[in-house]
Formats: structure tokens, sequence, C-alpha cells
């Protein structure tokens, strides 16, 4: 392989790394700080790229249809939160599936009934139509704007936690839920805001997404097990770990869909070798998982319980 295309493919990694911890960020905080099982996150992303392409589509603004997702994704996030999740918490975990996969349901059907079973296709920005270039490599410059979009919002995500009011409160809600009610903290509005930043964050995937991929109904079932798979090898709970994991699972799976098809030309017929390849790279993000689980079952990077 030259080093033209290793870089290219180590920037195609890091673009889907970050894709996914954009979902694993507002999942994991869910799961392992309100120990809530959505499987909603992935319709949540869906909404957010639904609402992207038809904001882009009515506006030609892709700024507009940027904001115009990631506040629907909110909205969406705390209705459901306050109407349905919060009535939740203290069932048990197989209660939270079954009502996250009715949610799943509801909305892939709601979509289909609305825009159809057709794909909408988002056409890429034009001031980022063009590549940018980066040690003699051509990059496209839409996605090299999701590399940077992504690594800001880890920042950012990391700085909300750890250096805020809101952050504080989160982590302490999440460790003394009844001292934390005890101080005059509103706990359900706390958790209101925790859920709805999640979904906020899915909806940004999603719209960033749209460009890259086709906006259809399903769309985040897929992306919702990659993203389940990042939060076990990172750490449930675990911003930080979210981050290291989802970068992991996305150069594992960009290079193993490009070396393991050229390995197996070494010793099988091209179209096996093409056809093999791409489904043994899936498999070794569950490998990987499998390993960690067995050798570190907390995580990679899991959180520090003070």
């Amino acid at each position: 392989m030259s080093a033209t295309l290793l870089l290219a493919q180590l920037l195609n990694g890091l673009q889907y790394g970050v894709l996914l911890f954009l979902l694993a960020a507002g999942l994991t905080l869910v799961f392992g700080i309100m120990s809530f099982v959505n499987l909603a996150h992935g319709s949540l992303y869906m909404v957010g790229a639904y609402a992207g392409a038809l904001i882009y589509g009515a506006t030609e603004s892709f700024a507009l249809a940027l904001l115009g997702a990631v506040a629907i994704s909110l909205v969406v996030g705390m209705v459901l939160e306050v109407a349905i999740v919060s009535r939740l918490y203290r069932r048990d975990h197989l209660d939270h599936v079954l009502a996250t996969f009715g949610l799943v349901m509801f909305f892939n059907e709601l979509v289909r009934i609305v825009w159809g079973p057709q794909p909408l296709f988002v056409q890429v920005p034009e001031a980022l139509g063009g590549t940018v270039t980066l040690f003699g490599v051509n990059y496209p410059a839409y996605r090299f704007a999701i590399i940077v979009v992504g690594l800001a919002v880890a920042v950012l995500a990391h700085l909300v936690i750890h250096k805020t009011r809101l952050g504080m409160l989160i982590r302490a809600g999440a460790q003394y839920p009844q001292m934390v009610s005890a101080l005059g903290v509103n706990i359900g509005l706390l958790n209101a805001v925790l859920f709805g930043l999640g979904a906020m964050l899915a909806g940004l995937a999603g719209a960033i997404a749209g460009p890259v991929l086709s906006v259809q109904s399903g769309m985040g079932e897929s992306v919702l097990i990659a993203t389940l798979v990042v939060i076990v090898i990172g750490g449930i709970g675990s911003i930080k770990g979210a981050l290291y994991a989802s970068l992991i699972v996305g150069l594992v799976d960009t290079f193993g869909r490009v070396l393991l098809p050229l390995w197996l030309r070494q010793v099988a017929e091209r179209s096996l070798a093409d056809a093999a390849g791409p489904a043994l790279a899936s498999m070794s993000v569950y490998l990987l998982m499998a390993l960690v689980l067995a050798l570190r079952p907390q995580g990679l990077f899991p959180v520090r319980r003070s």
C-alpha cells in the first residue's frame, strides 16, 4: 500500500470515527449516567438527517440546516424523555429495550408514510465541494470538515462535563441523585436536559452524514449497532472512552475493508477476496469488542467514580 493511499484511508477512518463519536457521546451518557437503554438513539440520528435534508432543500443554507436539525433533535429528545422515557427509569432494562424498540418502529413507519421509501440525497455544500491538500493527498473538503467538527465537539463535551456547573450536576446526579435533589436541583429537568443533549448530538451526526450517505427510513439501525460496540469498548458513561473507541473502531473497520481484500487476493480469487474482505472487516470490530469484554469488561477507558 502506498503512503498516499495509507493517509487517505487514515483520514477516512478518522471521519467515520468522529461520526460514531457524535452518536456514542450522547448514548454513553444516557446509558452510563441515567442507566437507560435507549435503542431509539439511532432514530434520533435519522430525525436529524431528515430535518437537515429538508431544511437544506428549502433554504439552500447548510448552516441553517445544521442549526435546524440540532434544534429539532433537541426538542424531540426532550419531549420523548418527558412523555415516555421518564416513566421507565425505575423499570427493568428489558422494559427500556421493548419501549425504545417500539419507538424505532414508530419513527421508521412515520418516515415511510410522510416521505415514502425512496431515499433523499443531499448535495455537499458548495463551499465545501472541493478538496484540501494534506501531505500531498487531495482529500474531500467536506469529509475533512466532518473530522474537524467531530473533534471540536469532543473538546466541547469534555469541557461541559468536567468544567461547568451543568457537568458537575450531571456527574453528581448520576452518583447521588437523592442528595442532589435534596439540595434543590430538579433531577427530572436535569435528566430531560441530558437526554436532549444526547439527542442533539445524534441529530448533528445525522445532519452532517446526509451529504455522505443517503437519508432513508431505517438508517439509524446499522449505525446504532456500531455505536453500541463503541461504548462497550470505550467504557459505559465515559466521554473520553467514547472518543478513543470511536476512532479505534473507525480505523479498524476502514483499514480492514481496504487491507483484507488485498491480503486475501494472495490466496484466493479476486472476486472471492473482494466479497469476503468487507465481511471479515465488519467481523473484526466485533472480535475486538469480544476481546475487550474478555480482558477488560469495564471498557478500555472507564469512568473513574469518586
